[in-house]
């Protein structure tokens, strides 16, 4: 009986991470042209970097998508890599050159919103739409 009960066990902890896993689709909108990639990361509710992705440009939209993430605070960040520098370029003030964005669409007048407005629940699979900002 003791190992049925161990048995038991340790299918309900394999089951309950198998179901626990989520997909995030990120569509991001408005690239003023579909030249380079977007250049995006998935950061979890501490900033710290769970995942990156580089993606492609068709017909000014792009969609990224990310398998098996656990339920929790998440948040994104990205910008359109328009040379393919792998560097966001910026003018002498740090004003960016090019294309950027935040989830929930958190732009800020001197920078981004404090990271609280970044973030969003993932409790089940998920699309979120953004919008890329240029200066």
């Amino acid at each position: 009986m003791k190992k049925y009960w161990i048995v038991l066990l340790i299918f309900l902890a394999v089951t309950k991470n198998i179901y626990s896993q989520h997909t995030l689709e990120i569509e991001i909108k408005g690239f003023r042209s579909d030249t380079g990639a977007v250049m995006l990361q998935l950061l979890d509710g501490s900033k710290n970097m769970i995942r990156q992705d580089k993606g492609i440009i068709i017909d000014g939209n792009t969609l990224i998508i990310f398998n098996n993430l656990e339920p929790g605070k998440y948040a994104v960040r990205y910008y359109h890599d328009e040379n393919l520098s792998e560097n966001m370029e910026t003018n002498s003030i740090g004003i960016p050159r090019e294309g950027y964005g935040f989830s929930n669409d958190a732009y800020g007048f001197f920078g981004p919103r404090p990271y609280e407005d970044w973030l969003f629940e993932l409790k089940e699979n998920k699309r979120i739409s953004l919008k890329i900002k240029y200066h």
